[in-house]
């Protein structure tokens, strides 16, 4: 029986067999790597992943999909919400290997899935995913551009990002309203060590009011929290590096 694609879901399925092609050659999967697809749909990423691989973990929460993919003598299936997902859990064959993640993404929910990963990234080799464009230019935006957001800063703390692959509507059914994209997200091996949640609340406050200067939104949380460094707060959000809000960060968190 054909399976619907359920808008609750944010359900588009790739079909287009040269873009999958492409999509599977950008991940590279070797044997034996330890890899986990999340939401496989109706597999046409999959079955290309697990010929190469060997054995692949997939994350699915439409039932009826995840009931079919059991099927599969090849596949483990985690049928869950990937933001109930604990990926420290999600154990490779040998623990000592990171896991490869890749997905196409359910675009109403990527950015939430991006920062679920986010605690997660030493345990990871890397990633690929496939997202609305949009959003993979916001991840890789730099500063002083109209693209660059608390996505970017947050990202590009923890990752070295790429967009690898451009993707047209036509290559899904249904086709989304949107052009799509395939990032490849790397975790940084040298990075300052942060309370992911604090830096959250910190970059998000500061461009809460990306319009304005910085003083009327992080410079008054800032007093708030009797900051007595220096922070030039006279320049926008957008204009500040990641650096130097990593650098923030390291100040409030270590008291001064």
């Amino acid at each position: 029986m054909k399976h619907i694609a359920r808008k609750r879901f944010g359900q588009h399925f790739l079909s287009d067999p040269a873009i999958i092609d492409a999509i599977v050659r950008a991940i590279d999967p070797r044997p034996g790597d330890a890899m986990v697809e999340i939401g496989p749909g109706l597999a046409a990423l999959t079955q290309p992943l697990v010929e190469r691989l060997g054995a692949l973990t997939v994350i699915e929460l439409d039932r009826d999909l995840a009931a079919r993919l059991r099927a599969h003598p090849q596949l483990r299936v985690i049928e869950s919400d990937v933001l109930k997902v604990d990926f420290a859990q999600v154990q490779p064959a040998q623990p000592a290997t990171k896991l490869r993640v890749v997905g196409n993404l359910p675009y109403n929910i990527s950015t939430p899935i991006l920062f679920h990963l986010l605690p997660f990234a030493g345990l990871v080799q890397d990633q690929h995913f496939m997202l609305q464009k949009e959003v993979i230019d916001r991840m890789v935006a730099t500063p002083s551009t109209s693209d660059y957001s608390r996505l970017s800063v947050m990202l590009q703390w923890r990752y070295a990002m790429e967009n690898v692959l451009f993707v047209p509507p036509e290559a899904f059914d249904p086709p989304p309203k949107v052009d799509s994209a395939v990032v490849r997200m790397l975790p940084r091996d040298h990075f300052e060590a942060l309370d992911v949640d604090a830096f959250s609340q910190l970059v998000q406050t500061a461009f809460s009011q990306r319009r304005k200067l910085l003083r009327h939104s992080l410079g008054k949380w800032l007093d708030a929290r009797g900051f007595a460094g220096h922070f030039d707060v006279q320049r926008r959000a957008e204009e500040v590096p990641v650096g130097e809000y990593i650098s923030l960060a390291q100040a409030l968190q270590g008291g001064a």
